[in-house]
């Protein structure tokens, strides 16, 4: 979706789908093409990870599946499931606590699962869909819903799915008002540092 209104205007050049990558809370109530999908989950398949673990684990619902859609539907805060409900495909994350070579705790478990996503996320937005992450997720009933082991910590949830035009949705519409807004980000000399914490570096 070139020139939309949530479009990064990066100061130094990044790669395209970087750019047009947003999390829309409007989507259009439509499937996301089988082959997409699997493009998507191949890109987080190919994420770096500590010591090769992979530590993710996505349990994937797809709108045409009903009842599986409704039951990962109300994993959800109620806040987040009106706008979900539009979305192509929602996943429940999940990671491995601790790593399957030697036992230990696996304390860059999520890091690896936000890899993972972020991979997913501009493979996406490359393919025209666009996904949006949430933390608004009930843990426990995601547990309950799916069996999840000992060992095993569900996270997050996303959507995956066609960003819906915010202007069409009418005045007054406070996710399409969120979708138009524009997108900004912290400049480098807030975060990043060099010789000491709170210098920032000279690039």
């Amino acid at each position: 979706m070139p020139n939309h209104p949530k479009q990064a205007d990066p100061d130094h050049p990044v790669l395209q789908p970087i750019a047009d990558r947003f999390s829309p809370y409007l989507y259009e109530p439509r499937a996301v093409e089988t082959d997409k999908l699997l493009t998507c989950l191949e890109a987080a398949r190919w994420a770096a990870s500590s010591f090769n673990e992979q530590p993710w684990r996505f349990i994937v619902a797809t709108r045409e599946d009903e009842p599986a859609f409704k039951a990962a539907l109300e994993c959800l805060m109620d806040a987040n499931q009106p706008w979900a409900a539009n979305a192509g495909v929602l996943i429940l994350t999940a990671v491995s606590t601790s790593f399957s070579r030697n036992g230990n705790p696996n304390r860059v478990a999520e890091h690896d699962l936000g890899l993972a996503a972020g991979n997913l996320s501009v493979q996406a937005a490359a393919l025209g869909l666009q996904v949006h992450q949430m933390a608004g997720v009930n843990l426990a009933k995601v547990r309950q819903t799916y069996n999840i082991p000992e060992g095993f910590e569900p996270v997050t949830a996303m959507t995956i799915g066609y960003a819906a035009d915010p202007n069409a949705a009418g005045e007054g519409n406070e996710l399409a008002d969120r979708d138009k807004g524009g997108r900004e980000r912290k400049p480098f000399d807030e975060w990043v540092f060099a010789g000491n914490w709170g210098n920032a570096a000279s690039l």
